[in-house]
């Protein structure tokens, strides 16, 4: 794509913008600038899927920038300061929003500070991370700046260019909102009731199990499926122990039909041994008509 000279030219009050905005901060210190220019600001999904969403922006000759929002009952936002050099001592970073040439008038203001740690990359949490972004929507330049640490004689800047942010920010905005509304953490260990004398669960079982169906739509990628059964002491122990097979064979069919290989399975069929409540009423009976489901994602795991 050609870029017109006056184009460039804006680019290049931008830049002028951040670096009048920082002076006070250099004083009579060098400032190292960093920050990617009209021809190389690229902003991408690095991950568009239901469990993960990560926005990208590349800092020529400094590193990163990163928002990763994932699959969780609550609403999180992470953003990662990806350094190519990292710290080498406990600092703290001073952000402000710079204004782009086109907003006459406009001064730069203090947006917070960022934590920067010996040898860990930065990071903001929620609702500092939405501000860097609620100031990129808006074409400023969000810039950390801070001491250097292997010179003392320098400062250093580093702005995030707003250029080409929108369109990817539309992206990660519609990749947030289409997230699991949970993770594998909530599913990884599910209790299952059944009804009384039946293979049949109970209807808030049927939303848990649908949770766990949901998910491996998405990720299928399982090393170890546990299930253990065990029902309730009413009737005949021989009955209860057939029941509870049949039990744990249904959720087992139900892994195999998503995609699970059945030697990834193991099933425990306990009949009515272990309760863990009394069978003298029937919420304590139900409570003993169980399925446990575990699942495991680690590769170190074996049957």
């Amino acid at each position: 794509m050609q870029v017109n000279n006056t184009t460039r030219l804006s680019a290049l009050i931008v830049l002028g913008s951040a670096l009048v905005s920082i002076s006070s901060f250099a004083e009579a210190n060098a400032v190292r600038y960093y920050s990617a220019n009209l021809d190389n600001s690229l902003w991408y999904m690095a991950n568009n899927t239901q469990l993960n969403c990560e926005l990208e922006h590349v800092i020529p000759r400094f590193g990163k920038v990163q928002f990763h929002s994932e699959a969780s009952k609550q609403l999180n936002l992470t953003m990662t300061f990806d350094m190519n050099q990292l710290p080498d001592n406990y600092s703290v970073a001073r952000i402000e929003s710079v204004p782009p040439q086109w907003q006459p008038g406009q001064n730069s203001y203090s947006i917070g500070s960022m934590d920067l740690y010996k040898q860990f990359n930065g990071e903001l949490k929620k609702q500092a991370a939405w501000t860097l972004l609620s100031e990129l929507d808006k074409g400023r330049y969000p810039t950390f700046l801070y001491q250097d640490w292997y010179n003392p004689k320098d400062q250093v800047a580093v702005a995030i260019s707003a250029v080409n942010f929108r369109s990817a920010y539309d992206a990660f905005k519609g990749c947030i909102n289409a997230l699991l509304p949970f993770s594998f953490e909530d599913i990884a260990y599910t209790v299952l009731n059944h009804k009384a004398d039946s293979d049949e669960l109970t209807a808030p079982s049927r939303r848990k199990l649908k949770q766990i169906s949901d998910y491996l739509k998405v990720d299928a990628d399982l090393k170890l499926v546990l299930i253990d059964s065990y029902t309730d002491a009413l009737g005949a122990r021989e009955p209860n122990q057939t029941l509870t097979e049949q039990r744990a064979n249904a959720i087992k069919s139900f892994f195999v039909e998503r995609g699970i290989k059945a030697d990834r399975i193991q099933t425990v069929a306990h009949g009515e041994d272990r309760p863990i409540d009394h069978n003298d009423n029937e919420i304590g009976r139900q409570k003993n008509r169980r399925v446990i489901v575990q699942l495991n994602k680690s590769s170190d795991v074996e049957l």
